[in-house]
Formats: C-alpha cells, structure tokens, sequence
C-alpha cells in the first residue's frame, strides 16, 4: 500500500443531491446517507467534502446504481481520448461492451448509455465540490488562509469537472455553490467561468501540498494554460505554462516510465493526477482505478482478464524513426511493424504497448495467448499503466484480483505541460523555444528502454528486442508548419494511451483528415471498421447530449438543455 497520499474513497456522500437522477425529487430529498452540513461544520468536515470532491476524478460510482456502466465514466478518458482516435481499439471480442464498439465506429447516438454515464459522474464531482464549497464558507472557527486553501481546492476540482463536460459536449451548464435549481439552460459560453475558478485556485493554493495528491498552484497555472490553450489564446497559455516551467517545482523523471511505476508516480513529474491504491481496506478494490480494470492483457496472461484498449496498428507503426532517430511524420503508416519489422524504433513503443515475443514489463512475455479475439482487434496490448509487481496489487474480494491497479493516472504531467508550452510557442512565432522543449521530452525519452527483465535499461541493453533509436531536433525551426506537425507529433508518442488523442485532434481541426485517412488504411487489417460511419464534421465534433439529461431538464415542459448540431 502506498503512503502519505491523498485516499479518496469515503464510505458516504457529504452533500445534499445528486445533480440528475430519475425523477424531480431529488430537487427536496437528501441524497441516501448523507450526512448533513450541521454534522460536517467543523474544519475536519469542511476537509472531508473536499476529499469527497476528489473522490469523482476516478469516475468510480458503480455502488450508487447510478451508472449502467463505470468504464465510460472513467478519470482517465480511455475511452473518449484513446479508442474514439487513431491510437486505440475498443479491444475484447464483437458485442462485448457493444456502446463503446459504437462510439468507435463513429455510430453515435443521444441514447448510447455511455455518454449519460459520463454526463453524470461529472456532474456528480461538480455537486461533491459545490458542496464541499459551500461548506467551507459556512463554517466558522477556520483559519482565514486554511479556508482560503480548502476553497482553492473545491473552485479547481469544480472547474475540472466543468472543463471535461465542455470538452465533451461544449454546450453544457455551468453550477455553482448558489444554485437550487439544476435545470438549466446549456446557452452560456462557460469558459470564463472556468476560468475564473482556475484563477482563482492559482491566486489561493500553495507551491506545495503537505499531502500528496492534492492540487498545486502548479497544477492550477497548467490547467489554466490548457483552457487557454483549447481556446486558442496562445499568449495566455504561454504565461500560465512558463509559469509551472519557471517555478522549479516540476522536472522529468529520468526514465520515461517511472510515471508509470507504483514507485516513483508521484515524482517531480506529476502535476496533477488520479491517485490509485490497492489492498487499503476497501471491499472492492473502489481505488485501484475500478474504471480501467478492462485494460489488460487476457486468456493466457497473468492478468486473466478483460482484453480492451487494445493499441492499433497504426500507433505502433506511428513509433517508426529514420536512421537518425526521428519521425517519420508523413511515412509510419507505410511499413507494419510485425514480427518481422528489424527498423529503428522509437523505446516509448515497448513501455506503452504490449508486443508478441517481448517482455510484458516483468510480469512475463507478451504471448498471443493474451489476446482474446486477435482477427477482431489486432495482436496488442496496453501496457503503459499495467503494474509490474503482482503480489503487490492483486486486491482480495471483487471479481479478478488482478485487474486492479495501484498506478496513478496523470491529468496533467509535466512532460505534458512542456508539449503544451512548445505548441504555444509554435502559433507565437517563437519556434527556436518550442524545438528547445520538445528535444526536452525527446531527450528523456533517449535515456532509457524496456531490457531483456522487463526493467529500465539503456537503450542499447534494449536492443535485444527493439533497434531502438530516438534522437533531438539538432537544426533550427525556421517553418511553423514543420515545426507545427512536430510537437503535435511528439504529443501522440509522449501521451499515447493517456485519453488526450481524439480531444486534440479535435481542437487541432484536423480530427476529420486523421481519422477518416487511419479507418481507410486500418480497415483491411481490421474488417470491423468497414461498418464505421467516419468522422463527419461539423457532427463528431461535439458529442451527443444524452436524451436523458435532455428530459430531465424540462421546466414547465419546455426543454433548457438543448441537444447538440447533428442530432
């Protein structure tokens, strides 16, 4: 078990109703089990609606029954960010988990249980952090800066929540500690509002937390230059980013994958993030990211279970370099690499996807036993947030033990902030700055391989399963676009697998030309995909609002959340 670190799961709710529930009561009644604000008046109860706010950003709420499913509701956006782009597939076998075979194959729907799953966990944290923040201005006997700090911390958690929903769907509602009625109209532009909660959690929260996993001025300054950044307001987010840059809190880990490692997640890397546990007295193991517990190898693996968010070719093949060590932005889709492929490669590929013949981190050799339904979704396995110690994270009671993981899951690392930066500088003509901070995450990339014991080797002790080879930027930028395709080239090796893919291409433009062209080019690898509707724009370019919530927010019989174009 992990210590001193910010545990999330509380065995009951600390506010007063869930936002949407199944019908207008829940406007009057208190949630079931709720404890009231009279109970929770005193700093420690200020603090544990706090910590309850926290306890939303796994997206776990399979307890309630509020949910028909957790994985679409989970933190870490596997589903929305990863298997909706070119990076992954659903995985497992046809019609197993047949909403998200949906969503992959562009055959959206208002229906589609997942995106009310989604809508409603979101939500869910924004009522926790209304609450939480509610609370803590009600009480008194608090010291000025403690409550100032624990406000801070409720106004960031809410605008996470907010800003995930706008990425969603855009057109939501905003909700504050002030509202009581929670049909709203979805007409407000809500960014400024966001924004306002990032400022103003930047303006109260400290450099440095004395628990771990909780937020940061530095993680609030990045996610404020991440809203800029999804708003094209290049030279606000380059003041928020070189912010966390120029305070000297942040640094890369040595080795790519030691974000990745039960040891060293919580290292000068993390900014803000998702934190896991097993084995910590929960029933079910509600903290060992219960959302993900889908994502690993099957059949004949040691995992035993389930087989999705399986990578596809097309991001392996993405991993392809050139004798020198570099991308090859227009070519990597040309050649598979297969069992057969001898070529340099970048090492990021083999501690981010599982492949035939090669240590799965030391849990034993990726074999194609592991894969359940290898015809439908190709021959790979996700690898990036797999642990490597067993005994460690196997977590007694619920269904398989070992589907649980102690791994942290990062909202925002630095090496993310650091891309994010370059991507800035690039649109602000300020190219030799971006090629100065993308050869920073290229260069940590170069400091280390997966070896033959499935542990951190140099690059070279690697080669005994990859021809690995990564290499800086050694000569000026002097085009945008070149410099352009680049970073955001650098964004999808970096973060492969990580939920953020499909929302940049998304806010890039680009989303129509980079997935129609990757479902043409995977479709005879992956017949599958010859049902796929493609990407049509402007519709995919916002989600569906679920018809549910639609419903739901009818006022005298008039509807105030109206549905999104194209559905």
């Amino acid at each position: 078990m992990k210590k001193n670190k910010l545990f999330v799961l509380l065995a009951f709710a600390v506010f007063g109703a869930t936002f949407y529930a199944c019908s207008d009561d829940f406007l009057e009644a208190p949630a079931q089990g709720a404890l009231d604000a009279g109970t929770l008046a005193n700093e420690a109860g200020a603090d544990a609606a706090i910590i309850s706010a926290y306890s939303l950003l796994d997206g776990w709420a399979e307890s309630w029954g509020v949910v028909s499913s957790p994985w679409p509701a989970s933190g870490s956006n596997w589903i929305w960010g990863s298997v909706m782009s070119d990076d992954a597939h659903k995985g497992s076998e046809a019609g197993d988990q047949g909403q998200t075979e949906e969503l992959e194959l562009f055959q959206w729907a208002p229906g589609n249980t997942y995106f009310n799953d989604r809508f409603i966990i979101l939500y869910e944290g924004i009522a926790r952090a209304n609450a939480a923040i509610a609370l803590v201005k009600s009480v008194e006997g608090i010291d000025a800066n403690k409550k100032a700090l624990l406000e801070g911390e409720g106004r960031f958690l809410r605008a996470h929540y907010h800003f995930d929903a706008w990425k969603m769907w855009k057109n939501v509602p905003f909700y504050t500690e002030d509202d009581t009625d929670f049909r709203k109209a979805n007409t407000e532009d809500i960014v400024p509002r966001i924004q306002a909660d990032f400022e103003a959690a930047v303006a109260s929260l400290p450099a440095v937390q004395s628990q771990v996993g909780r937020v940061t001025k530095g993680a609030a300054q990045a996610y404020l230059g991440k809203l800029h950044l999804y708003n094209q307001n290049f030279a606000a987010a380059k003041s928020s980013l070189d912010a966390v840059v120029n305070s000297g809190n942040y640094a890369l880990n040595p080795c790519f994958h030691d974000i990745f490692s039960s040891g060293l997640e919580n290292g000068p890397e993390m900014v803000f993030s998702i934190q896991a546990s097993v084995n910590d007295g929960t029933s079910e193991g509600q903290n060992g990211n219960f959302g993900d517990r889908l994502n690993f190898p099957h059949g004949g693996s040691p995992f035993g279970c389930c087989g999705f968010h399986q990578p596809t070719q097309n991001l392996v093949n993405a991993h392809r370099v050139d004798d020198n060590g570099l991308p090859l932005f227009t070519s990597f889709n040309e050649t598979d690499v297969d069992e057969n492929y001898t070529g340099p490669l970048d090492p990021r590929l083999d501690w981010t996807v599982g492949r035939d013949g090669i240590p799965f981190l030391n849990i034993g050799v990726h074999d194609p036993s592991w894969i359940r339904a290898r015809s439908f979704q190709g021959p790979y396995s996700p690898k990036k947030f797999s642990y490597d110690n067993l005994s460690e994270s196997q977590q007694a009671g619920g269904w398989v033990s070992t589907q649980l993981s102690p791994i942290n899951m990062p909202i925002i690392r630095y090496a993310d902030v650091l891309l994010m930066l370059a991507e800035a500088e690039v649109e602000l003509g300020n190219l030799e700055r971006a090629r100065e901070l993308t050869n920073m995450v290229r260069g940590r990339a170069a400091g280390c391989a997966q070896g033959a014991d499935g542990n951190s080797s140099s690059i070279s002790e690697g080669a005994a399963y990859g021809n690995y080879a990564v290499a800086t930027y050694d000569d000026a930028w002097t085009d945008a676009g070149a410099a352009r395709d680049a970073v955001r080239y650098e964004r999808r090796l970096e973060l492969a697998l990580e939920g953020h893919r499909f929302f940049d291409l998304r806010r890039w433009g680009i989303a129509a030309e980079v997935m129609n062209k990757y479902i043409a080019e995977e479709q005879p690898k992956r017949p599958y995909l010859n049902n796929s509707a493609g990407y049509q724009s402007p519709k995919n370019d916002l989600f569906p609002i679920p018809t549910q919530q639609i419903q739901l927010s009818r006022v005298d019989g008039v509807e105030m959340i109206q549905q999104n174009p194209g559905f």
